[in-house]
Parts: structure tokens; C-alpha cells; sequence
């Protein structure tokens, strides 16, 4: 009796076990998606409490700038109206430093900052050195020849006599160096004498000169703390709630966020709009395809083939016209007004005819198509890289002696890839916070629901079998009974008397 008393109080716990284990399981299957919900909103908002505050004031991921440059081959062929060639140089690549500093909330749901950034030459990773040469298109003389060309004959004659005066060709011999963060030239200091506002810097010139140890411009972003819908979207730059470098109110509007994070909870049927200073307009990239990134889910979104397309291919691209081909797009007018295009490296994606016009352009999809991976649950970039070609139109006008017989031409100046990818502590900590602990708690409501069941199953199937043994040993002692009475009711008759007239017959074999 002992063992069976204690084979029911063990069949007992089992069974208050399981029930708690199944209970626990459904009420996390309905609790949990709503807690990681919460999670997430809670540490994705930009608020000094959550988790990737700091992530996004300090941005831990290493960024590198990579240039490519395009060295002309040919120059004197091309002031004599030959077809360009370029050899491409590099990668001269730069670690890139970016940090966060006025960073000031609003009472509207909003934060201001100014984002600082500042490059350092890496040469074990370069494929050059800065001090090397290479012969470019001499951006001022050719960009001042173009904004002359409806001029006076007079006035282009004058322009002719003060290049000449100051030695100043259709292209130049200059380092990487004094290309990328500034060189002294005599024609600056002569228009910001006698023309002070057509250019907005006053000493050296060059292509990232104005990027290094500066800021893009005061962002004003919604933190999502009141109003989670408009998480990180921009509401102002530079005070501004749209731009005014563009020709309509669609290609004026600043839309999207800021370009370092986005709204969590994503599909693909998300698209990532952002805000670009140096593009002076919002881009928006399209979802591509699922993947993983050092165990953690990602979608990859990529630039759509309309996003330089011009107004005849894509009809709302219509406000950045004046337009050449499709596939650049003319920023000359939050440029000072010099012709520079911008567009994807070696013209991908673009009119083919613009690719053909110069030799030693091979645009292919795998070098010079962009992306970000993004992960869908918290909207934070795990790796990017960000390609873009600067180009320069120039061609030959009339009174400008320097520009010789140069035909039309689109010429690409450079291209450069900004690139990074999370990796270390941070990687470490993004995966065990926001991609293990809720894979953890997913998997763990399944498994404590079956393990329920199953120990449920248990009491179940120990009350079956118990109440079966009692059955069979009831049905046997019911049967064992009535055969013993059959017997002794015999044994009875015989040894009664016959009755009187009953012939008692003798047994035979």
C-alpha cells in the first residue's frame, strides 16, 4: 500500500507540474510578443535611458571613407576633341570619426544635434599613398568657363586673359592630398576680390575640404519618446522644413530620418527614406532580399533604378531638371552653380551612352550598386556601404581659349564608398539583448507549452492503467465465486436423499 500511496503523490506532482508548465507556455504566447514590443520601442527611442543611446550619440561602428579617383590618360587629346580616358586609382581610404555635440530636446518630441566628422589617412589599407599624383580636371577654370558661356564675348575674353595670367589650365597635376582637403589658387583669391559671394569658401580648395572637422548641418529629429510613429524622422534641417535647390515642392521635401537609424518592426513592403546634406534632397532605397549578418537577421535595401533617373524615365524626378541623360542628376544648384553630376560609380544604372562616352568605364552591379542591411526588428544598421560617383560636364565655349575643342561630355572626377559594418562589444551586446534573449523567450514558451502537455499526459494515462487492474481483479474474484458455489450446490444434491419411487439406476461403463 506504501508504494502505491507514494506512486500516486509522485503521478500527482508530475501532473500540477505540467499543468503550471502549459499554463506558463500559453500565457507567454500571448505575453511575450507584446513584452519584446514594448522592449524594443523602449531602447530604440532616443532617450538617454534606452540602450542605443549611446549608439547613436557615439556611433561605435567604424567607418571608412574609400576614393576612388579618375586619372586622365589623355588630356591634350582631349582639348584636340578626342573621346577621354580614365584609369581608375585607388582605394585611398580614410577611417571616418563621427560624433554627436549640441544635442538639445525639445519640448515638441524632438532633439537638435550637430553630427562632427573628421577622416585619418589609413595607408595599410589604401592602395596609394597621398602624396601621389594624378591629372584631374581643373574643377574652378572649367566650372567658370561653363558659368560664362551666354556671357559677352567681352567678358570671356577677359576671363581667357586672367586664366592665362595666372597660369591656369583645363587640367592639373595635383597630390591626392591637395585634391581631397584643399590647395592654394590664385583664381580663388582673384573672384572672392572681385566676386565675393560666388564662392562659399574663402582659402584652399578642395573636394572634402569642407567636410573634415565639420558638421552636416543642425538635424532636428522626432525622438519617438511621446509619438513612437515618427520615430527618427527629421522635422527640420537647419530650421528648414523643406529645401529650396530644386525645381518642385516633392523634390524640396525633407523626408525620411536622418540616415543612421529608422522605425523598428520593418517589412518588405518598408522602404528607408533619409535626408542627405551632401545630396542636398532625400533619397529612399527599396527592400532587396532577407539575410544574415553574424547570426543576426537582416534585410537588405538598395537604391531603386529611378533614384538618379531623370524626368522623361521617372516623372516625379522631373523637379531636379535641367536633366542630361537618365541617370544623373545635376546638383549644380546647392553647388554654387558649378555643372557637377551626381550619380552611381562608372555610371551603373544608368543611360549607356554616358558609360560609352569615356574610355576605361566598366559599370557592373556586384562594385558599384549600394546597400544597407538593416535589422527589421529594431531598425538599426548592422553593415552599409554607400557608393556614389562625382562627375563634371564640361565642354568647349567659345572666347575661352582654355577649353580648346573639348566635346560634351560627362566626366567622372571620382567615386567613394563609405562603408561599416557593427562588430565587437557592441555586435556582442546588439545580439545577446535584442536578438538572443527574445529568440530565447520565443523558443522557451513552446517548449515549457509541450513539456506541460506531456507531463499532463502522465496522471492521465497512470489513472487508466490503475483503474484497468482494478477490473481485472474484480472480474476475476466474480468469476472464481460463482464456480465455487456451482460446485458446492453438486456436492449438496448428491448427498441428498432420493425422493421415494425413484429407481436408482446402476452406472454403467
Amino acid at each position: 500500500m506504501g508504494s502505491r500511496a507514494r506512486a500516486r503523490r509522485a503521478v500527482a506532482v508530475l501532473g500540477f507540474a505540467g499543468l503550471l508548465c502549459a499554463v506558463l507556455g500559453a500565457v507567454m504566447i500571448v505575453v511575450v510578443p507584446t513584452l519584446i514590443k514594448q522592449q524594443v520601442l523602449k531602447n530604440v527611442r532616443i532617450d538617454p535611458s534606452s540602450l542605443s543611446f549611446n549608439m547613436w550619440k557615439e556611433i561605435p561602428v567604424p567607418f571608412y571613407l574609400s576614393i576612388y579617383f579618375f586619372d586622365i590618360v589623355n588630356p591634350e587629346a582631349i582639348l584636340l576633341g578626342e573621346k577621354p580616358q580614365v584609369r581608375e586609382r585607388g582605394p585611398y581610404v580614410y577611417r571616418e570619426f563621427r560624433h554627436k555635440s549640441n544635442i538639445t530636446f525639445n519640448g515638441n518630441d524632438t532633439v537638435s544635434f550637430l553630427e562632427y566628422r573628421s577622416f585619418q589617412f589609413q595607408p595599410d589599407k589604401s592602395h596609394g599613398l597621398e602624396s601621389d599624383y594624378i591629372v584631374m580636371p581643373n574643377i574652378l577654370v572649367l566650372a567658370a568657363a561653363m558659368m560664362m558661356e551666354n556671357k559677352p564675348m567681352s567678358m570671356k575674353l577677359i576671363m581667357t586673359l586672367a586664366f592665362s595670367t595666372l597660369g591656369e589650365r583645363a587640367f592639373m597635376n595635383r597630390t591626392i592630398s591637395e585634391i581631397m582637403w584643399g590647395y592654394d589658387d590664385p583664381l580663388i583669391h582673384l573672384i572672392n576680390k572681385y566676386l565675393p559671394d560666388v564662392f562659399p569658401f574663402k582659402g584652399k580648395f578642395g573636394l572634402f575640404a569642407e567636410l573634415n572637422n565639420s558638421n552636416s548641418g543642425l538635424f532636428t529629429v522626432f525622438t519617438g519618446v511621446k509619438d513612437f510613429s515618427r520615430i527618427h524622422l527629421v522635422d527640420k534641417w537647419n530650421g528648414l522644413s523643406k529645401v529650396s535647390f530644386w525645381h518642385s515642392d516633392q523634390c524640396n521635401m525633407i523626408n525620411g530620418t536622418s540616415g543612421q537609424m529608422w522605425a523598428p518592426f520593418m517589412t518588405p513592403e518598408t522602404s528607408l527614406q533619409f535626408y542627405s546634406p551632401e545630396a542636398c534632397r532625400s533619397m529612399n532605397l527599396v527592400y532587396k532580399e532577407s539575410g544574415m549578418f553574424e547570426g543576426i537577421p537582416t534585410y537588405r535595401f538598395v537604391a531603386p533604378s529611378t533614384l538618379f533617373a531623370n524626368g522623361s524615365v521617372y516623372a516625379p524626378n522631373e523637379g531636379f531638371c535641367p536633366c542630361l541623360e537618365s541617370g544623373i542628376q545635376n546638383i549644380s544648384t546647392c553647388r554654387f552653380n558649378a555643372p557637377l553630376f551626381l550619380s552611381h560609380p562608372h555610371f551603373y544604372n544608368a543611360d549607356p551612352v554616358l558609360a560609352e562616352a569615356v574610355l576605361g568605364l566598366h559599370p557592373n552591379q556586384e562594385e558599384h550598386s549600394l546597400f544597407l542591411d538593416v535589422h527589421p526588428v529594431t531598425g538599426i544598421p548592422m553593415n552599409c556601404s554607400v557608393k556614389l560617383q562625382l562627375s563634371l560636364y564640361i565642354k568647349a565655349i567659345k572666347g575661352i581659349g582654355q577649353t580648346g575643342k573639348i566635346e560634351p561630355v560627362v566626366l567622372p572626377l571620382m567615386w567613394f564608398e563609405e562603408s561599416g559594418a557593427m562588430e565587437g562589444e557592441p555586435l556582442q551586446t546588439f545580439y545577446n539583448q535584442l536578438v538572443l534573449m527574445p529568440s530565447v523567450l520565443h523558443y522557451a514558451q513552446y517548449v515549457l507549452l509541450a513539456l506541460g502537455c506531456v507531463l499532463l499526459l502522465i496522471p492521465i494515462i497512470y489513472q487508466i492503467r490503475s483503474q484497468e487492474k482494478c477490473y481485472l481483479f474484480w472480474s476475476s474474484s466474480k468469476k472464481g465465486s460463482k464456480h465455487k458455489e456451482a460446485i458446492q450446490a453438486y456436492s449438496e444434491s448428491l448427498m441428498t436423499s432420493a425422493p421415494k419411487g425413484t429407481v436408482l439406476q446402476e452406472a454403467r461403463l
